[in-house]
């Protein structure tokens, strides 16, 4: 964890805890009041709240009883059974409550010295790209001397109450908490990457390898240290909180406690017609009503399953909500499963790492065109790329990237009436290797992945890019929406993922003395077709080098081939634009590289756009003499420098 936290309205936690012992009070926060305000924005209570102190609540009050457990919570008459299932996911990580909860043995109610107790507590939530602390007074509501919301099966245990106090008071009252997300949660909780999936659209429970697929990754996040929930959505007939035949409650969320793959014995091989078993472990925050299909509590499944082999699994049989599945049953009997990855960026590790960069961004409205950063989706053709547009680099052959895009929590906003998330997404495409200026128009660059669009607060996406430069352009679906999001980048080896800013290039004092660009041209570099054979296997190690004025790029190698696909792209400011600009094709070799023809480009805005094939020649003016073979090329000049 970074070491610079944030403090949520300022309050300092040791200062305030100073002066309640100093004065001998309970702390009163005045920034989260013991009232109404804190409790709705808009509904009114159905009888009195009354605030109680856990001390008056029961004789002998902890944070937490034997430990903390993801059995210890219970929901209350709050509709937040997400924020319930996303507690039990961080009770089963100790290195990540211990995030939330900092110095909890500090903060833990001392019998011996109960003049340490000051009714003060603070937890910590990943906010928008920072941890952010918030203190809170340990006044709770309960109606009849009990708690109202989230509370712990064991009556002197406190901690889910506290936290679920600290973040109501993030999202500005308990009523705001109503109907979130699991994930939403997790995230604040660690700082976790989201993915949202969806098991119908995806066929998880019909194709077979897709099944395998995502239990595989489920099975690695869940290794790794990441958080799974799931959940059943109500079709258009159903209600929430309605069971289904099968045991499961609609609309409510699971958290996932185990997932195994269980090398059978050769006695259950013969009992399930199985050499493996693909198993997932769940649990209900009600506390109880379990899953009653196969391996259920007192399932048959179950009774061919000897005592031993029950140990090895963990396999408990009280019903405290928790209880196993098959994974094809899962896949079938739920809609929805929020992963939360906690991807690894320390160096000091023996699992994979991944270089990670994050961007504070917004999308802002402008009249000017040029100054615009809200255009909305792919589909506003005219506004696109009036967003935000970030470039960065994939400098292997191939890297698997993550995309994480989330935009500002909107809770805050209940109050306006403003609170659901905005549906966003974004784009990425492959561009010239070169650029350094903002994109003004799609001509040679490659468009290669597509986020969905979707109002929930985090997008995200997993893709394998090849080697060259790329932009993504996040934006809102509708165009002229203004909210901030931040955006995180993971990749194998660094991207330098950073903002474009700039349409063009910059007009310095250097730029009177030296010229300023008066044409700018893109390039690509689509093939090479019929070279000179270079070596006895009849192939060739082809590559491209495009030369203008001073500046020169060239494309990867292409190996063992006299027909190479290069789809190389190239963008160059011209100062000088009668000097042409000059693709030569050479051969790669260990000791000296050969010349195997080239093509000269006068490169004007009234050339054809089209893409076209041209002749290899030999070095020289242009009408040198010929050589084998031809190169496939789409060329666009403007002397507009902000038309591409």
């Amino acid at each position: 964890m970074s070491s610079s936290v944030q403090l949520f309205r300022d309050q300092k936690y040791h200062e305030l805890k100073g002066q309640c012992i100093q004065q001998r009070q309970l702390f009163e926060d005045p920034e989260f009041p013991a009232s109404d305000v804190s409790l709705f924005y808009q509904s009114a209570p159905p009888r009195k709240v009354e605030w109680k102190r856990p001390k008056d609540l029961c004789e002998d009050p902890h944070l937490f009883v034997n430990g903390i457990s993801s059995h210890d919570l219970h929901q209350g008459t709050l509709g937040n059974c997400w924020f319930v299932a996303a507690c039990s996911c961080l009770a089963l990580r100790k290195t990540l409550w211990q995030q939330v909860i900092p110095d909890f043995n500090e903060q833990e109610w001392d019998p011996k010295n109960p003049e340490k107790y000051a009714g003060i507590f603070r937890f910590r939530f990943w906010c928008f790209g920072e941890w952010t602390e918030v203190v809170i007074d340990d006044l709770l509501p309960t109606m009849d001397g009990k708690l109202i919301y989230c509370h712990s099966n064991v009556k002197n245990e406190f901690w889910s109450a506290l936290l679920e106090k600290a973040y109501a008071k993030l999202a500005g009252s308990y009523e705001a908490l109503d109907g979130g997300s699991a994930a939403d949660a997790i995230v604040d909780f660690t700082g976790a990457v989201a993915e949202s999936i969806d098991l119908v659209q995806g066929k998880y429970g019909e194709i077979i390898s897709e099944q395998m697929k995502l239990f595989e990754d489920l099975f690695k996040v869940h290794k790794r240290g990441g958080l799974i929930s799931c959940s059943i959505t109500a079709s258009s007939g159903s209600t929430n909180d309605v069971e289904t035949e099968m045991g499961l409650v609609i609309g409510h969320a699971y958290s996932v406690t185990a997932i195994r793959k269980l090398r059978l014995g050769e006695r259950l091989i013969f009992s399930f017609k199985a050499e493996k078993l693909f198993m997932i472990r769940l649990r209900n925050p009600w506390g109880k009503r379990e899953w009653n299909g196969a391996w259920s509590d007192n399932s048959e499944e179950w009774k061919k399953v000897s005592n031993s082999e029950r140990k090895s699994l963990g396999l408990t049989l009280e019903n405290d909500g928790e209880f196993w599945m098959t994974f094809e049953d899962w896949c079938k009997n739920f809609t929805d499963v929020d992963i939360c990855r906690i991807v690894n960026t320390s160096y000091f590790s023996i699992r994979k790492t991944w270089e990670k960069k994050m961007m504070h961004g917004a999308w802002a409205k402008n009249s000017e065109p040029l100054l615009n950063r809200s255009g909305g989706c792919f589909d506003n053709k005219e506004t696109f790329l009036q967003n935000p547009q970030y470039v960065f680099d994939v400098k292997k052959t191939e890297d698997k990237v993550l995309v994480s895009l989330q935009q500002e929590d909107r809770r805050k906003y209940k109050k306006e009436g403003k609170g659901d998330s905005i549906p966003i997404g974004f784009e990425i495409f492959k561009v010239e290797d070169n650029r350094s200026y903002r994109l003004h128009k799609l001509t040679v660059q490659e468009r290669v992945a597509t986020s969905l669009y979707i109002n929930t607060r985090t997008v995200f996406l997993k893709r394998i890019l090849k080697q060259g430069r790329y932009i993504l352009i996040p934006t809102t679906y509708h165009p002229g929406i203004i909210t901030k999001f931040i955006l995180r980048l993971f990749t194998d080896v660094p991207s330098k993922l950073r903002e474009l800013k700039a349409d063009k290039p910059k007009m310095t004092c250097w730029s009177l003395l030296c010229g300023y660009p008066r044409r700018v041209t893109q390039i690509k570099i689509h093939s090479a077709e019929g070279l000179q054979k270079q070596d006895r296997s009849g192939g060739a190690d082809p590559y491209v080098l495009i030369k203008c004025e001073n500046q020169n790029m060239r494309s990867p190698v292409q190996h063992d081939t006299t027909n190479a696909i290069f789809d190389t792209q190239v963008v160059f400011y011209r100062k000088n634009i009668d000097s042409p600009i000059i693709v030569q094709v050479w051969n790669s070799n260990i000791l000296c590289d050969q010349f195997l023809g080239q093509a000269v480009l006068a490169a004007s805005p009234s050339d054809p756009r089209e893409q076209q094939t041209l002749q290899l020649r030999g070095r020289g003016r242009r009408e040198a003499a010929e050589m084998p073979g031809h190169i496939t090329v789409k060329v666009f000049s403007s002397d507009d420098l902000v038309e591409l």
